[in-house]
């Protein structure tokens, strides 16, 4: 009658779709490997920063400001209708136009042709302004500061001759970067360290939904519906042969 209980109940075991979870062993498991998570953890965080460090090259930045203003001021209609808005797009257009970066490749003497040098820029107008910033990206600090500086000078310079408006005004000069925009060293740290926290969690979760061993009493009433009547001690270095 045991042996067919036992197999009636592992049969509806195997065939439940649904697994109970205890949270409070889930967490006690969790806790008994805190030490193997934190380690996990450190290990991703210091391999994180090495390959930051080591592998990935930096990209600085440098933009400059220009001030658009159509000719005659800002007292002429144009500029209190289309007159800001629609010149500083007209110009967005420009910066990046082939005339104005060959232009540029050939003041700083660059090694790269125009759809190079159009990759490396990015071209803002910050929401009811009418300001335009050019942004250049390279792996030299001092070459992103040299490329802006030219590109806004020969930006203005081209509007004020090719559209008979007034020259856009460089209100705010390239700088040299202090430091890349990317890679971020501690950013990319912080996602080691979690990346390795959670895949170590993640193990022990898995390993404790698979393990399907019986370690105590009310493991038996659990997993196999029957209960116990009665439990034999096991004395160390003795052994007990039934009949």
């Amino acid at each position: 009658l045991i042996k067919e209980g036992i197999k009636t109940s592992m049969y509806e075991l195997e065939n439940d779709d649904e697994i109970e979870i205890d949270l409070r062993e889930l967490f006690l498991a969790l806790k008994k490997k805190i030490v193997w998570i934190l380690l996990t953890a450190i290990v991703f965080a210091g391999a994180s920063g090495l390959i930051t460090k080591f592998a990935m090259t930096p990209i600085y930045s440098s933009t400059a400001q220009l001030y658009v203003v159509s000719k005659g001021g800002l007292s002429q209609l144009t500029d209190l209708t289309m007159g800001s808005s629609q010149l500083t797009q007209d110009y967005m257009v420009i910066v990046k136009t082939r005339p104005v970066l060959e232009q540029v490749i050939a003041d700083l003497k660059l090694d790269m042709d125009y759809k190079e040098l159009e990759k490396k820029i990015t071209v803002e107008n910050p929401s009811d302004t009418r300001i335009m910033q050019i942004t250049i990206t390279d792996k030299a600090a001092a070459l992103a500061q040299s490329i802006t500086q030219d590109l806004a000078e020969v930006t203005a310079k081209t509007v004020a001759e090719k559209m008979d408006v007034k020259s856009p005004t460089i209100i705010e000069k390239a700088y040299k970067a202090d430091k890349p925009d990317s890679p971020s060293l501690k950013k990319n740290v912080l996602i080691g360290a979690v990346l390795g926290f959670i895949l170590m969690a993640a193990a022990i979760v898995i390993q404790y939904l698979m393990n399907d061993t019986i370690l105590k009493e009310e493991d038996i009433e659990k997993y196999l519906g029957i209960n116990t009547l009665a439990q034999l001690p096991l004395v160390k270095g003795t052994t007990k042969r039934t009949k």
